[in-house]
């Protein structure tokens, strides 16, 4: 490969001359006669010669513009016809690969359209087309993808026409492995059937939903449901507020004394420790229930843990679920007992949908920024572009 090949990335070439104007044009014709394209044959003839002038790369502010002689091959062996094909710039093409890729980098780093239609040398359609062909071409090749072993499943709302959208997140790799349109068994039902390689999720994180629950058991057969710690600590605070509510409206409308209420007792001061006790001591029966709350708390923090501490710490989280069932808690106590499973697993896992709903922060923004879309498959492919992959194409 001569050096001004290796130079313009394009083997095979050979340079005739180069002018530097307001761009680079670069003059240059192929350095030997291939093979014949059909049957291997070596015996050609040149029939004709074409020029094709293609953009190719950017030096500096100029852009380099490459004019090929292209030959025209009549094969001896099986007279077929065939032009010459240079590596890296497809028939018929105004611009290398090369090119296209780099306008395609730019923009998904934020670059206007304008900006780029004006240092590139195209237009705006252009910029757009050339976007939405490799985002189509990288969509494709994630269509086949395996199912990742960490899958975390939640809901999103889409538009009031349509309602809401399930998001399905390669946990391991933060990255959005699908986006589809509906969140009940029916609508994703075709989805899921059609899912290659369902088998390999091994943990699916979710809320406590049973509409996902149903479906990871029916679908995702080999994955364990973990529940997702923060909406567990959520549905233990609700119930909690609401109890309290019941035991005192009046003390339950105090913004200080419902902050210190929401935290958990080992991160107080001693002077909020101190309040909220002067407080407890005239509620006896609300006392109780802080202090279950509290120790409730604790399990449902608990992480990382091995299958010999999780054997002790089970039995005495069982017997206060228990104790919950003859108390105020007893619907909370209820919803735990039917999410015992996959809160348990909690302490095994530290995997949590918290990524889930930064990507779904991020796809609200998305929405503002486009004032809203109304179709569903423009917006798949926003959203794969932006949170499924890093936006590299050809990774070296």
């Amino acid at each position: 490969m001569s050096l001004a090949s290796r130079i313009l990335g394009i083997p095979g070439l050979e340079v005739e001359r180069v002018d530097w104007n307001t761009k680079i044009d670069v003059w240059a014709k192929p350095s030997k006669r291939p093979s014949c394209l059909y049957c291997g044959c070596h015996h050609l003839r040149i029939k004709a010669t074409d020029t094709r002038t293609v953009k190719h790369s950017r030096q500096g502010n100029r852009v380099v513009m490459l004019h090929l002689k292209a030959p025209k091959y009549h094969c001896q062996a099986c007279g077929r016809y065939f032009c010459h094909r240079f590596t890296g710039i497809r028939p018929r093409f105004r611009a290398s690969e090369g090119y296209r890729l780099e306008v395609f980098e730019a923009h998904d780093g934020g670059v206007t359209q304008r900006k780029l239609s004006n240092t590139h040398n195209i237009s705006s359609a252009t910029v757009e087309r050339w976007y939405r062909y490799h985002i189509d071409q990288k969509l494709s090749e994630c269509s086949n993808r395996r199912c990742p072993e960490v899958m975390g499943i939640d809901e999103h709302f889409f538009t009031r026409k349509k309602g809401y959208a399930t998001t399905f997140v390669d946990l391991g790799k933060h990255h959005v492995f699908d986006v589809q349109l509906g969140r009940s068994k029916a609508s994703l039902r075709r989805y899921l059937k059609a899912l290659p390689h369902r088998e390999n999720v091994k943990v699916m994180v979710m809320d406590l939903s049973e509409t996902y629950r149903s479906i990871a058991r029916r679908y995702f057969p080999n994955a364990t449901i973990v529940a997702d710690r923060f909406h567990v600590v959520r549905l233990i605070n609700h119930h909690f507020l609401n109890a309290w509510k019941q035991q005192d409206p009046e003390g339950r409308k105090n913004r200080g004394l419902l902050s210190l209420m929401r935290r958990h007792e080992w991160r107080l001061k001693d002077e909020q420790r101190e309040k909220l006790g002067r407080y407890l001591d005239d509620y006896p029966g609300l006392k109780a229930l802080y202090e279950a709350k509290q120790k409730l708390m604790r399990y449902v923090l608990l992480k990382m843990l091995t299958a010999t501490r999780m054997a002790n710490k089970l039995p005495g989280f069982l017997e206060l679920i228990k104790q919950l069932h003859d108390s105020p808690l007893r619907t909370l106590a209820k919803t735990l007992d039917s999410w015992l499973q996959p809160i348990v697993a909690m302490w095994r896992f530290t995997k949590s949908n918290g990524i889930t709903e930064g990507f779904h922060t991020k796809m609200e923004m998305m929405s503002r920024r486009a004032f809203g879309f109304r179709n569903f498959e423009n917006y798949r492919t926003r959203v794969m572009a932006h949170c499924g992959w890093d936006g590299i194409i050809n990774r070296v």
